[in-house]
């Protein structure tokens, strides 16, 4: 396996702190993209970043006295003169929300936004309530967590601040991605724009229970980072040194007090097991609404929040704001990077942000921002080409069905019989340890994966087949057990037979209740079912029973290229990615899968092909 892809190591924490977001290296700009509506390609714009024109000076954990008394830190980046002291004036605001300790982590984001303070703007840093040098006991999201992010905001803000003239943009890319969603939900004061580099929609969805079975795989090692940053001792106020000890005993207590109860809730199949108010509080689909400023988002084709990031952008067009989306070919950690932007015509991340907050809240004139950069761009899997939309499953898509059985033809019988080491041997590892695990090719060649399950093909493509958007994998099942798991993946296999797994959908049996008015609809047809994950919702399983099960596989971008085939793999299993809990065991989710494609019992793909 190889390990640490990422820009920097956390020494303390060697494994987990593989998933601490990169540094946000700027690039040379290239080229830029057009919204176009038949076979759009990037396009060469002429925008150029403003050269740097300031120093850094840097003031180092500034403390922030919350409503309730509990004291945050931040560090201060400051435009600076030649010399290195501050230079004069107020300049605008960026602002960044950190849990993984920022006097560790600094270079996550301080590089990128020192980009921004060279070029005029100040940049504020903290460290959230219970992690770094902050005081108060850690609770992701949750609360008093999305409260401070209103008062930091007004704080960083207000006339009493020297160096802030009183205008904001949020930035940063994963956790400091979803809580920009909380901030500006809140309408802080001066906020004008917002820059999510990969953020979560529906957390539960997206991440901690994928198709009802727990994430294994990234939810347990981001809890031991933001534990482990969190214990790093703190900056030391000399002033007070015994308020040093008092906030690193806090941190000791939020982990005793929270991190550890929810891995042991969540093992056990108890409440943090199943969806509700919890969950709904810390995903940003349920404040998104409440949002107007103008926002670019970037998502990964490989992202632990592949589901969620579109999601977001598509609700906040339909609401009428200035938004884009740009989806990369990226695991969370390279997303958070944002590199192998060529061809794409952004430029880089940090280029780009200058340019939307330049827009945005510095009122620069920018006449070509619309035609250079389209609403939605991606890159496309299967072709390794730039592509463009309008928007997020629009007109430009229309849903095409598949049968399983006729259309994708079996290969092989339809029997899965439950092996704990099915989904080891894919990009499913990879991308659910946020690109810091994978089996040397098995990333780029699922088919060793694929010979432990069931597959179904079609015929070599004669022409190119387009697809953009979430999938439906509508199956008929039955199995021996009283519970079980369904791990699709949607694949491209080469004329030389090696796999592509495209993306994945999963989905537990007790669990395949639908939520009609919540499912995505293409020509009458769901492209995107959805499940209610909760204990009111679950329906019992009587071994070899036949039950229609609409498994969501995640979206992506892809083409089957003339002369490949589209498959369509079932596992029972996608380990380390996902692993039943005690209760789901107890059950006997160890059931062998049958998949039926009867008249009686259909089972069908549908895609959201391109027009």
């Amino acid at each position: 396996m190889k390990l640490g892809r990422l820009a920097f190591l956390v020494p303390f924490l060697a494994l987990v702190a593989t998933f601490l977001p990169p540094a946000l290296t700027p690039t040379v700009a290239s080229a830029a993209p057009a919204a176009t509506t038949q076979a759009p390609q990037a396009r060469v714009g002429t925008w150029k970043p403003r050269p740097a024109t300031y120093g850094v000076v840097v003031e180092k954990d500034v403390e922030i006295a919350m409503s309730d008394g509990v004291v945050l830190r931040a560090d201060v980046h400051r435009p600076a003169k030649a010399d290195g002291t501050p230079a004069a004036g107020r300049f605008p605001v960026i602002l960044t929300q950190n849990p993984y300790n920022k006097n560790v982590s600094g270079g996550a984001t301080g590089g990128g936004g020192d980009y921004f303070v060279q070029r005029g703007y100040v940049f504020v840093q903290t460290d959230v309530r219970g992690t770094g040098s902050s005081a108060g006991q850690w609770d992701a999201f949750g609360d008093r967590e999305q409260k401070d992010g209103l008062e930091v905001a007004n704080w960083a803000t207000s006339k009493k601040r020297p160096w802030s003239n009183g205008e904001l943009g949020l930035w940063g890319p994963s956790y400091m991605a979803i809580n920009q969603f909380f901030t500006a939900a809140q309408h802080p004061r001066g906020l004008k724009a917002m820059f999510p580099i990969v953020p979560a929609g529906d957390v539960y969805r997206d991440v901690v229970a994928s198709g009802g079975q727990i994430d294994a795989g990234f939810i347990p090692l981001w809890f031991g980072l933001v534990t482990g940053s969190g214990l790093v001792p703190p900056a030391v106020n000399k002033a007070r040194p015994e308020a040093t000890l008092t906030t690193l005993l806090q941190h000791v207590g939020g982990a005793l007090g929270f991190q550890v109860p929810m891995l042991v809730s969540a093992a056990l199949g108890s409440d943090a097991a199943y969806d509700g108010p919890f969950y709904r509080k810390r995903s940003p689909l349920s404040v998104v609404d409440e949002i107007d400023v103008p926002t670019f988002m970037t998502g990964g084709q490989y992202d632990i929040f592949q589901r969620g990031t579109p999601m977001l952008f598509d609700r906040m067009q339909r609401n009428g704001v200035d938004a884009k989306l740009l989806i990369g070919p990226w695991t969370h950690a390279e997303g958070s990077m944002g590199g192998g932007l060529e061809g794409s015509g952004i430029g880089s991340l940090n280029e780009m942000a200058l340019r939307w907050f330049d827009t945005h809240i510095k009122d620069i004139p920018d006449t070509t921002l619309d035609l250079d950069v389209a609403p939605v761009t991606y890159h496309e899997i299967g072709s390794g080409k730039w592509r463009t939309m309008r928007s997020w499953l629009g007109s430009e898509v229309r849903a095409k069905t598949y049968a399983l059985g006729s259309a994708l033809k079996p290969v092989g019988g339809d029997t899965v019989v439950p092996l704990p080491v099915q989904g080891l041997c894919s990009r499913s590892t990879s991308q659910w340890t946020a690109g810091a695990l994978a089996i040397p090719g098995c990333e780029t060649d699922n088919r060793i994966n694929d010979a432990l399950g069931v597959s179904y093909e079609t015929e070599p493509a004669t022409s190119d087949l387009a697809f953009s958007g979430p999938i439906n994998a509508d199956l008929s099942v039955s199995t021996t057990g009283t519970d079980g798991l369904i791990a699709v993946s949607v694949e491209d296999v080469a004329p030389d037979g090696s796999v592509d797994r495209i993306t994945g959908g999963w989905q537990t049996l007790r669990h395949r209740a639908v939520i009609a008015s919540r499912a995505r609809t293409l020509n009458g047809q769901v492209v995107q079912p959805w499940h209610p994950f909760t204990r009111e919702a679950e329906q019992s399983v009587t071994p070899g029973t036949i039950y229609r099960v609409p498994v969501e596989v995640f979206p992506t971008g892809a083409v089957i290229k003339k002369g490949h085939r589209l498959r369509v793999t079932v596992h029972s299993y996608d380990v380390p990615h996902l692993l039943p809990n005690v209760k789901q065991l107890v059950r006997g989710v160890a059931g062998v899968v049958t998949v039926h494609h009867t008249k009686t019992h259909p089972s069908t793909l549908i895609l959201p092909a391109r027009r």
